[in-house]
């Protein structure tokens, strides 16, 4: 069961004292129907609507009270109003301007029922200028599979759990990079992660990975209000892949001739649909993280192994010994922001890189993380320290002397000095343990 993180957070929403209900976001297919379907276990009574359905879509969309609404919900499931704990499922809310609206009187006036929401197109419907109650409903985030959740799927549920241990002993330390290869090759895409569980076969997930690719193509007339834009949409998707963990230009992206004015346009579609984020520089090495949208982005989709399946690498990623060294580091780069962005369920949760403030600088470090008051450098790259020269140009420019290098080394806290002399503590973290880079920054300090 690889839904495990997402469970315990939808179980925490269930405890608190003034519960609102919650709007679970993601892209397709990334399992927000399967983890609700889990969760629903733990209820007396599930009533599950599927508003792309039109019988489903119906309750909501009759002039009913709210009361009377609810008498109808209850009997179109055939539950009872008085069965217990009850939780609702209202997914593709999308479909319904009207069901969105009515999300404020069930926590106004029906608290004791527990309701989630879902949809993978939410923000067609705010661009038509129809908004979700503000201060009356909460929202979470989910994405592909992290590596934790990997191992459970794939039956390692024991590795997952040393994972979790104050200290993870590092006698399993080759152990967890031979899985967390499999991982960064394969990606955390539900469908793919339980076909490999199944077979172990690598070679059978083309066409899952092709699926996949072809569905969110096919979502295209949703995304666009035009048949023009549909069309700069559609080359977007069909490219994406094959670009991501690079910098892209919008102008003539993906060989084409479109225009950035109209590239532009068709990214920001593509990413409110949750298939991609344009990650941009910082050019400061102090708090506030502050991303400099006149620089080129970086462009990182939404699972490493439709990367790979699109390059047509995962071969290369099998036989190679280092996840650095293929695709000149940028594999190994995009699956440990994917990991940094499965760590956090809220949609603030955000990516950042950093490069010199002069436009013609070349130093770059790969992630800047913002942690207590502080923007902490996080480099994905093996080799000595003294290579590691973007991380110490951003350390001399720094108002503190903490940096983390993740690589496929073994963890190791050690004290090192810039290229100038600077005094710092650099973090060595081993890609599986990515996900607790907080919990090991607090170590260092304090």
């Amino acid at each position: 069961m690889f839904n495990r993180d997402i469970l315990q957070e939808l179980t925490k929403w269930t405890t608190k004292a003034h519960r609102k209900p919650l709007v679970i976001r993601g892209a397709r297919q990334v399992g927000k129907t399967t983890a609700i379907d889990l969760f629903s276990k733990n209820f007396d009574q599930y009533i599950k609507m599927n508003l792309e359905k039109e019988s489903d879509r119906e309750i909501f969309e009759n002039d009913y009270s709210f009361s009377d609404l609810l008498t109808a919900l209850f009997i179109y499931a055939g539950k009872r109003r008085s069965g217990g704990r009850t939780l609702i499922f209202i997914d593709e809310i999308q479909n319904s301007s009207k069901a969105v609206a009515l999300l404020r009187y069930f926590y106004e006036e029906a608290n004791d029922l527990y309701v989630i929401a879902a949809g993978s197109l939410l923000e067609s419907i705010m661009d038509r200028k129809i908004s979700f109650p503000v201060g009356r409903v909460e929202y979470m985030v989910m994405r592909p599979c992290s590596f934790k959740e990997f191992l459970f799927a794939t039956g390692n549920s024991q590795l997952a759990e040393m994972l979790e241990k104050q200290e993870v002993p590092m006698v399993l330390h080759s152990q967890f990079l031979s899985l967390f290869k499999k991982y960064t090759t394969i990606g955390g895409m539900p469908e793919v992660v339980q076909l490999y569980a199944q077979n172990a076969d690598i070679t059978s997930l083309d066409t899952v990975y092709a699926s996949l690719i072809q569905a969110y193509s096919d979502d295209v007339d949703k995304y666009a209000v035009s048949a023009a834009q549909a069309q700069y949409v559609q080359h977007v998707i069909i490219n994406v892949f094959r670009e991501g963990g690079t910098k892209v230009t919008f102008e003539k992206f993906g060989s084409s001739g479109f225009r950035s004015r109209e590239m532009k346009a068709a990214f920001r579609i593509v990413e409110k649909a949750m298939l991609i984020k344009l990650v941009y520089p910082c050019t400061s090495a102090q708090m506030p993280a502050k991303p400099n949208l006149t620089r080129k982005p970086r462009l990182h989709v939404l699972d490493t192994g439709l990367i790979n399946h699109s390059l047509k690498i995962m071969g290369e990623l099998v036989f190679n010994s280092d996840i650095s060294k293929t695709h000149q580091g940028v594999v190994a780069e995009h699956i440990v922001g994917q990991e940094l962005l499965a760590s956090g369920f809220s949609l603030s949760n955000d990516l950042y890189f950093w490069t010199r403030e002069k436009a013609d600088a070349s130093a770059e470090v790969d992630f800047v993380l913002p942690y207590k008051n502080k923007l902490i450098p996080v480099e994905v790259k093996a080799g000595s320290i003294g290579k590691l020269r973007s991380l110490h140009q951003f350390i001399e420019n720094a108002p503190h002397a903490i940096a983390v290098r993740v690589y496929q080394g073994e963890y190791l806290v050690q004290k090192a000095k810039t290229i100038s002399g600077k005094e710092f503590t650099l973090l060595n973290l081993p890609f599986y343990l990515v996900h607790r880079i907080g919990r090991e920054l607090d170590k260092i300090t304090g």
